[in-house]
């Protein structure tokens, strides 16, 4: 009795314990203490009441070959980095911007990459009184100040970016549940803006603004019942995955306002949403403590995971890590180039996903079957990586002759591709008639160290027949994405005084329905848990104190953040050691900035 006590004592003690540094399959992952990035003082801050620490990246292609930006919101306060990964120790002493806001905290941001130069750079910030500004903290500027008077909308924004291919339009959600199209081009009016519906369907409704001339915002999308919590844009820009307190997840086709599929969540609200790189799956986690894998081709929940202890905050996907398997040498027909896409991914997505969506789509593309990487972090202070894989995705299909291999990151082999490449590919589709009863579903074979799975191909994501219906409002520009236009209206630095939050938007046309959870469930809008796999996590590691709310891939680091305000890298297998010889010559004396 009393060895079962001591051993359950220490077996919390162990689970209790931060962890530094985790194994995969691919090696050790190990966390740099010399990258850690916070506040210059390096004083947690009272999270408490405080919005979600968020991190942006962007490279400004330096001719240096130290061209990436980090952007992160802590409390009242934005801070803006040169970030020198692994390869670095941060110098927390000399941001190159750092703001405070008054009456007012940033809520997120996102960086234009189409637009970023060593001198200039566009960030867009959101505020918890609903404002979104554009500022450079480059150069030090404000540019423009939008929804400043708030008539457009009064509550907090939960999630701003850039559409992607624009260097003037961006989408901003709120915790109405509304989400606005902008251009940086247009001004805002005086007054409260008037709507005319353009679409409407079940549980979401499109708006344009009715004004003599163009103004902000462009559009006005009302979607579900409560906060809009997220969105996401498909990999080639076409499609916007958002999820809602109301626990949907709603696909549309962001040209024609095309309502692509649902799903809803096993229950309590969907707080975060992300696509595969080639846009054939995403998965979303929510306040049901899951994460869950949803295929866009086949509008249906594929397989949820269960790690978590708490709400799932950040889910992404590992484009740098992947298991791919050649179906057939002798199918090949295609060039060496186009065989390479499939095998790696870059770094920058933004100009080549088209291009990469239509190689695989490509009947002369080799097919391969690929087996996707994963991360979730949590309330928990729980890190987790998960592995998709072929026994999971293709359930129904013979096991292959061949095995998969991974392709791991180390140092001295680094992946090919620097554009982004993706990893699905176009093979034989095989697929399960939709009234047909399956076997016994397998739970996921994703454990430490299996090198092993089943190998297969799937149809491609989408058949590249996009609907026209964006010519009802051409004028709205939505594909003119070329011109540049800097306007600086504002004052420098613009600081924000005291708003109160109290709403007053009477304009909600769509039509809701009270949808009964006890309804849903057991339904292929929310299958039972027993109905689907159940994946198991590769690692499930706390790593922090506070509450997780940042989990970023980059080519050679994992980064993560909590809502006490540190930012840290994670270096990948093999890259650990570029950083520890560099501080010993930069720094002799083993001190650390």
């Amino acid at each position: 009795m009393l060895l079962s006590k001591m051993a359950a004592e220490g077996g919390g003690k162990e689970m209790n314990e931060i962890k530094t540094q985790f194994t995969t399959r691919e090696g050790l992952y190990k966390l740099l203490s010399h990258s850690e990035y916070s506040r210059p003082n390096r004083v947690p801050f009272n999270s408490q009441g405080s919005n979600p620490v968020r991190v942006s990246f962007v490279n400004v292609n330096d001719q240096s070959g130290n061209g990436d930006r980090l952007c992160f919101n802590v409390g009242r306060e934005l801070y803006f980095y040169i970030y020198k990964g692994v390869r670095k120790a941060a110098d927390l002493s000399k941001p190159i911007d750092k703001r405070i806001y008054k009456g007012t905290q940033p809520t997120c941001h996102d960086f234009n990459h189409l637009t970023a130069t060593a001198e200039s750079v566009s960030l867009l910030v959101g505020f918890s009184a609903g404002q979104v500004q554009l500022i450079d903290p480059i150069k030090k500027e404000t540019s423009k100040l939008f929804n400043e008077e708030r008539l457009i909308d009064k509550s907090r924004v939960t999630c701003v970016k850039w559409v992607p291919g624009s260097e003037s339009l961006f989408l901003v959600a709120h915790s109405s549940g509304n989400m606005y199209l902008y251009n940086v081009e247009h001004t805002c009016g005086t007054t409260a803006p008037h709507y005319q519906l353009l679409k409407q369907g079940e549980s979401f409704a499109v708006h344009t603004c009715k004004s003599k001339s163009t103004r902000n915002p462009l559009l006005k999308w009302t979607v579900g019942e409560g906060a809009l919590n997220e969105f996401a844009f498909s990999p080639d820009g076409k499609f916007l995955a958002c999820v809602s307190q109301d626990g949907f997840l709603r696909v549309f086709n962001f040209d024609s306002v095309e309502l692509h599929g649902t799903m809803k969540s096993y229950f309590g609200g969907l707080l975060c949403v992300c696509w595969s790189p080639d846009g054939k799956y995403i998965v979303i986690g929510g306040e049901d403590d899951l994460v869950t894998v949803w295929s866009f081709v086949d509008c249906r929940v594929i397989a949820r995971g269960h790690g978590h202890k708490s709400w799932v905050s950040v889910v992404a996907f590992d484009p740098y890590t992947t298991s791919v398997e050649e179906s057939d040498p002798m199918e090949f027909s295609g060039s060496d180039e186009d065989f390479q896409d499939h095998l790696h991914f870059g770094r920058d997505r933004a100009n080549s996903t088209q291009s990469r969506l239509s190689k695989r789509n490509s009947t002369d593309s080799r097919p391969v079957s690929v087996t996707y990487r994963f991360g979730s972090v949590g309330q928990d202070t729980q890190l987790c990586l998960w592995d998709l894989t072929e026994d999971i995705l293709f359930p129904h299909q013979p096991l292959s002759r061949a095995r998969t291999h991974t392709n791991v990151m180390n140092a001295t082999s680094p992946p090919a591709g620097s554009g982004g490449n993706n990893p699905g590919s176009n093979g034989n589709s095989i697929t399960t008639p939709g009234n047909s009863v399956p076997p016994p579903l397998p739970r996921s074979n994703s454990l430490p160290h299996s090198a092993v799975s089943n190998a297969g191909s799937k149809s491609s994501v989408m058949d590249g027949a996009i609907a026209a219906g964006v010519s009802k409002f051409a004028t709205l520009s939505l594909h003119d994405r070329k011109e540049r236009h800097h306007e600086k209206d504002h004052k420098r630095n613009h600081s924000m005084g005291h708003i109160s939050s109290k709403s007053s938007d009477k304009l909600n046309l769509v039509t809701k329905t009270k949808t009964d959870p006890a309804k849903t469930l057991g339904t292929p809008l929310c299958p039972r848990m027993e109905d689907v796999p159940l994946l198991e996590p590769l690692i499930c590691k706390k790593i922090a104190h506070e509450r997780l709310t940042v989990l970023i891939f980059l080519e050679d680091c994992i980064v993560t953040a909590c809502q006490e305000g540190f930012i840290c890298t994670w270096a990948r297998p093999g890259k650990v050691g570029l950083l520890s010889s560099q501080n010993q010559a930069n720094s002799p004396s083993g001190t650390v900035v």
